[in-house]
């Protein structure tokens, strides 16, 4: 069984009924909305589907209490304002009526979407490898214009380093494997933070993968969800995209490349930082875990988070990615 205590679910949107949502968004927005509100996934946030009295449809995204500050969310939606001023296929958040884009109710904040359907690939052909290229190297170009004020920087011994501590500093790791967890994230963070020490630094999307990249017919890509908007080396907005591990995905990323190019010079010494990134999405993601169990008392994507074969699991598979990195770098 896990360490952590078990608690009820989290009560940050206990007040959040389907009659609230409407008359919020309603009077956001300034307009009318039918009784339609449809709950959509989402782990962390709470969204739904609302529909104006002219047929036309919304997501209004509520996110999570303590999870961003305000200024956080801003810097989200001014990129996305920016990135849509560009005509760059982005879903940026509607302008309410008091002229914002976010708007407040009890401790949490809200926004609304316009509805953007589109279905998602996991394996691109060659010239989608080339529109995703041209898409993020517009998108780049976008995001070195000016940086962020309160969003997270992508670094070993930064943002790493606190994610690390969050987990040692609860109770979440069983005692006995502590030392070990402690021990591995400890190298890592050691052999790979001078890589990043020369590496630019610009506002990206930070969660690029398959399922935030959507396909609509006749249209081109559109990147959505940027909830984990960074700080952070460009290579990080495509690696997860690969079909496998860098020396495996060569083919994949020269044709990447050559789109991104058309719009924007690549560092190509900055693939060396893919490994490294991949160790560092590890961690991103047990932290990611724990603060769901943190607040919700479990976690949806890790059941058996806590437990002795899930930290053994992890633990191991950081080790595993330990060495593809010390392999790579020989």
């Amino acid at each position: 069984m896990p360490i952590y205590e078990k608690r009820l679910p989290e009560t940050a949107f206990r007040n959040l009924t389907p009659h609230k949502v409407v008359a919020l968004v309603e009077k956001a927005l300034g307009r009318p909305c039918t009784n339609l509100c449809r709950p959509l996934n989402s782990y962390i946030n709470r969204v739904y589907e609302l529909q104006a009295d002219n047929d036309s449809r919304f997501i209004a995204k509520f996110y999570r209490p303590r999870r961003w500050s305000k200024q956080a969310l801003h810097d989200e939606h001014d990129f996305l304002l920016e990135l849509q001023n560009e005509e760059i296929p982005v879903v940026a958040p509607l302008v309410l009526q008091d002229g914002e884009t976010l708007s407040g109710y009890d401790d949490m904040y809200f926004a609304v979407f316009p509805k953007k359907g589109g279905r998602s690939y996991d394996e691109y052909n060659d010239d989608q490898w080339l529109e995703i290229g041209r898409l993020l190297g517009r998108i780049h170009m976008v995001g070195v214009r000016q940086k962020s004020k309160d969003r997270i920087v992508m670094k070993p011994d930064s943002s790493m380093a606190g994610q690390v501590d969050y987990l040692l500093g609860r109770k979440f790791i069983p005692p006995h494997l502590i030392g070990q967890f402690k021990d591995i994230t400890g190298q890592i963070i050691e052999v790979i933070s001078s890589l990043f020490a020369e590496v630019e630094m610009i506002r990206i999307h930070g969660d690029c993968h398959f399922a935030n990249l959507l396909y609509r017919p006749d249209e081109s890509f559109y990147i959505v969800d940027f909830d984990d908007m960074a700080i952070g080396p460009p290579v990080q907005d495509f690696w997860m995209l690969l079909p496998g591990y860098m020396r495996e995905s060569m083919a994949e990323i020269e044709i990447f490349l050559e789109g991104y190019e058309t719009f924007r010079a690549f560092d190509r010494r900055t693939l060396n930082l893919i490994e490294p990134l991949r160790a560092m999405r590890y961690v991103h993601y047990i932290a990611w875990c724990a603060h769901q169990v943190a607040e919700d008392g479990f976690s949806h994507v890790a059941p058996d988070f806590g437990t002795v074969p899930y930290w053994q699991r992890e633990i191991n598979d950081l080790r595993e990615q330990f060495e593809r990195i010390r392999s790579s770098s020989l």
